[in-house]
């Protein structure tokens, strides 16, 4: 490989949150962090340098949109996924998370309905009820390490809700969801009035095989009736620089959204912004296909290491993304007890699966997208505490 993945980096005294929160959450910091979802590899070092190369210019002030911001993801978003867009449906959006929240502002009211399908990223839906809304929550079935949606029931809890929120790719199953289950949902949101909103962060981390389509573009009732959230941040290890993006096709949607946007100047970027996006999207491909490639071989790994010598705990294959769903329930522990199994038992700081909704109880989620050498570590310490609690 041309990039060395296999580097492990010392993000001490560098204010990472992993690090940071592992005293103030778990009491203890002997853990090996594989929760919040950054990577543990090098930003890829075109965006680095494009920062640094900015910097030399000796003067940050405030900063314009360069054309060619549009343009980049104009040209990746077609290149990708086939999708063709144009500049006026792009508005910026300081992340995807507070995207959401401005969306909730600016397109629903205090008291409507939100749906979303737990378990799930959980901003989901503890955004919508900080933002006053509420939440209706239609679980997914998860049965022989697969999701699937129940559209009997999907169809039954929308009714009556403003939005629904829709993580496509899905997280924390790592789920791709089919062009058909895509168009079902589609056309089952237009019937009811239903606004989508469709997180797609983890678009482009889906593995080869697979094939991630966004939301939009899969009728033209979805296009019509959809608002969607992408970035380059999870794909290029850069979420530190808060650079999102937001696609409204319908114009009379777009214009309410742009409206609250540009009223507290919500829409503005900072000095590095702008120049991350253009970096990952003019140069990424050959980075972005080696670690996909390298976080496959850590996938291979753990699924076979708990296949054959952890078979109660029982990893959910992601077809997109480097977080993977534990399913630990053979374990036969209450909740409590599984986080202390990992924490105090393993010594290993993932997030507990009950955040993403009660549907998580059972689960835990980890983060490989690290050297093979501190995977290799995490699960010989779970393997240790594992036999402890078989004997």
């Amino acid at each position: 490989m041309k990039y060395n993945f296999d580097e492990v980096i010392d993000r001490r005294n560098s204010d990472a949150l992993k690090l940071e929160a592992l005293k103030p959450r778990w009491g203890r910091e002997d853990l090996i962090p594989m929760w919040v979802a950054d990577m543990d590899f090098r930003t890829p070092p075109y965006i680095i340098d494009t920062i640094r190369k900015r910097c030399d210019n000796g003067i940050l002030g405030y900063t314009s949109v360069p054309q060619n911001w549009s343009g980049s993801i104009i040209n990746w978003l077609d290149m990708r996924y086939g999708w063709h867009i144009n500049s006026e449906m792009l508005t910026f959006s300081p992340g995807i998370v507070q995207g959401l929240a401005f969306a909730l502002q600016a397109l629903t009211k205090e008291g409507d309905k939100v749906m979303v399908l737990p378990p799930v990223y959980h901003p989901f839906f503890l955004i919508t009820k900080k933002n006053n809304r509420n939440v209706i929550f239609s679980p997914l079935e998860i049965k022989n390490g697969t999701i699937k949606i129940d559209f009997d029931k999907f169809s039954k809890d929308i009714q009556g809700c403003k939005v629904f929120i829709l993580c496509n790719p899905h997280n924390p199953g790592g789920r791709v969801w089919r062009e058909e289950e895509l168009q079902k949902i589609a056309e089952i949101c237009h019937e009811n009035g239903t606004l989508v909103f469709s997180d797609e962060i983890h678009a482009d981390l889906t593995f080869p095989g697979k094939r991630h389509i966004p939301f939009a573009t899969v009728s033209e009732k979805a296009k019509m009736n959809s608002v969607t959230f992408m970035s380059p941040s999870k794909a290029f290890n850069m979420p530190g620089l808060a650079s999102s993006y937001v696609v409204i096709e319908n114009k009379q949607i777009l214009e309410q959204f742009r409206k609250y946007m540009e009223a507290s100047e919500l829409d503005l970027g900072h000095v590095f912004a702008f120049i991350g996006t253009i970096a990952a999207y003019s140069n990424g491909t050959e980075w972005l296909e080696q670690m996909l490639e390298y976080v496959t071989g850590n996938i291979d790994y753990l699924m076979k290491f708990c296949s054959e010598r952890m078979p109660k705990i029982k990893p959910i294959r992601p077809e997109a993304s480097y977080l993977v769903f534990l399913d630990c329930r053979e374990l036969g522990l209450e909740q409590p007890a599984l986080v202390d199994f990992f924490v105090d038992g393993a010594h290993l700081a993932l997030n507990d699966g009950s955040i993403f909704g009660k549907e998580g109880n059972g689960f835990m989620r980890m983060n490989v997208a690290c050297p093979s050498s501190v995977l290799e570590k995490a699960l010989l310490q779970l393997e240790g505490a594992y036999c402890k609690v078989k004997s």
